[in-house]
């Protein structure tokens, strides 16, 4: 289930890559203002922790805490009895699982959640297909046409706060997965030890 996790990150997260082979959206002059927005406020976000609720076809949930720093450092932390963990410090995505001392990555390039991570998030630099809007929240949908096929992720803002508070994404196959934060701080310190990844973990393969 973690991997598919990560797997389902790394798909939410292409879609903030530019792409080439849809055709985006016409936006009007205030949903640009808006993005312009939220991309300056999420740049400003330096840290960031709370917890995540994830939600898939099944509707089967699972639970934990997460924590970010910019540039380029993430903990999604599963809540017990899981003891499996994601981290990235930059160099990569790493499952770590604490109880069989073991670890696996996926190479950076492969994990784009690193555009997420970066000291600067532009939004315009994706396949914007559609905006949605209600009273309180503002919806961006983005495509991507992946190797595994097209990938679509709606990621939910808060209008008032401009905080990324859910997204969803649809699969190729389409199974979709939903990622809700809350709790969530910003500004925290974070202690350095929870970004590391012990060096005596061995090495296994994804399963």
């Amino acid at each position: 289930m973690l991997r598919r996790t990560l797997l389902a990150l790394a798909a939410a997260a292409l879609a903030v890559l530019p792409v080439h082979a849809q055709e985006a959206r016409q936006l009007t002059p205030e949903e640009i203002a808006l993005i312009e927005e939220i991309n300056a406020h999420n740049s400003g976000i330096r840290t960031m922790v709370g917890r995540f609720l994830q939600i898939d076809t099944q509707g089967q949930r699972i639970e934990g805490t997460f924590f970010l720093e910019r540039p380029g450092k993430i903990l999604f932390r599963y809540n017990p009895p899981s003891n499996e963990q994601i981290i990235s410090v930059g160099r990569g995505f790493y499952v770590v699982d604490r109880k069989e001392k073991t670890q696996y990555a996926y190479p950076q390039d492969k994990v784009p959640l690193r555009q997420f991570l970066d000291s600067e998030i532009n939004l315009f630099n994706a396949n914007i297909v559609s905006v949605d809007h209600s009273a309180d929240y503002f919806t961006i949908t983005l495509q991507d046409d992946t190797p595994a096929g097209i990938v679509k992720v709606s990621l939910v803002f808060d209008k008032a706060s401009k905080d990324l508070r859910q997204w969803t994404l649809v699969e190729p196959s389409g199974s979709e997965l939903t990622f809700s934060l809350y709790d969530v701080e910003q500004g925290v310190e974070i202690p350095r030890s929870f970004f590391y990844i012990d060096p005596t973990y061995k090495s296994v393969e994804p399963t």
